[in-house]
């Protein structure tokens, strides 16, 4: 073997070594921030309002009559079946799915949904096309090309459901959160709580947490708000008490 062989398989080995690496190290810095997330079991958490587990994160469904709408779609399609199946809830009664944004764990299970419309914040678009990466060479994607746009201050009525779509950039560069009725606010991946109060979003998963701090100006002062609910960490009743902070 000449010696310009023997380099550049030497280096070639030195690649794939620290590549190994940073995949473990990944793994583990993964599963340990996981262990540390608070997933609400499946059940109905107000009237009409539904949390669906998912490993180590949450959708949401909320009733409207005979149908319902959700608010992100889980992460694997077996498992959203045999939860919808614990609430006696069909997936063609859910006629459109808002996702927070493009993160697997938020999208992956889609497909279950078939007979829903699909809306996605226009920023967050970036994030599923393939023209911006989630982190380093990994890109996000979803099993849906027919979804609607939104916009930050769009609202969408569906039955007697207002949507109001609130941009909460951060986590991703378009997330974003809904307020339902004025009510109930789903900030998905944009924030978490500490302490029974709003808090940041996770630090090891998000692209731009200065960000995600100033985001928090948009969902601190929402007059009729009552409920918060996040996809790891849990919900509060106490809107007021929760936003009564200051992120740094």
């Amino acid at each position: 073997m000449n010696k310009t062989l023997k380099r550049i398989l030497i280096g070639f080995a030195v690649v794939i070594g620290l590549f190994i690496l940073i995949a473990v190290g990944f793994g583990l810095k993964m599963k340990s921030e996981v262990k540390n997330m608070h997933v609400i079991e499946t059940k109905e958490l107000v009237k009409d309002i539904f949390a669906v587990k998912n490993s180590f994160v949450n959708m949401f469904l909320l009733k409207d009559s005979d149908n319902y709408i959700a608010i992100d779609a889980g992460a694997d399609e077996k498992v959203i079946k045999e939860e919808l199946k614990k609430l006696n809830i069909d997936t063609a009664k859910v006629v459109a799915v808002f996702l927070t944004h493009g993160d697997g764990d938020h999208t992956a299970a889609l497909s279950v949904f078939s007979k829903a419309k699909v809306y996605l914040s226009r920023d967050e678009e970036q994030m599923i096309n393939g023209k911006t990466a989630k982190m380093m060479f990994m890109h996000n994607s979803i099993s849906r090309k027919d979804y609607t746009l939104l916009d930050d201050g769009q609202k969408v009525l569906i039955g007697k459901l207002l949507i109001s779509c609130i941009s909460t950039p951060g986590h991703t560069p378009g997330s974003m959160s809904y307020l339902l009725n004025d009510t109930y606010l789903f900030v998905g991946d944009a924030f978490g709580f500490k302490d029974g109060k709003v808090d940041k979003p996770n630090s090891f998963f998000s692209k731009d947490m200065p960000l995600a701090i100033k985001s928090f100006q948009k969902i601190n002062n929402l007059p009729a708000a009552e409920y918060i609910f996040t996809a790891h960490g849990g919900y509060t009743a106490d809107y007021k008490h929760a936003v009564k902070t200051e992120l740094k």
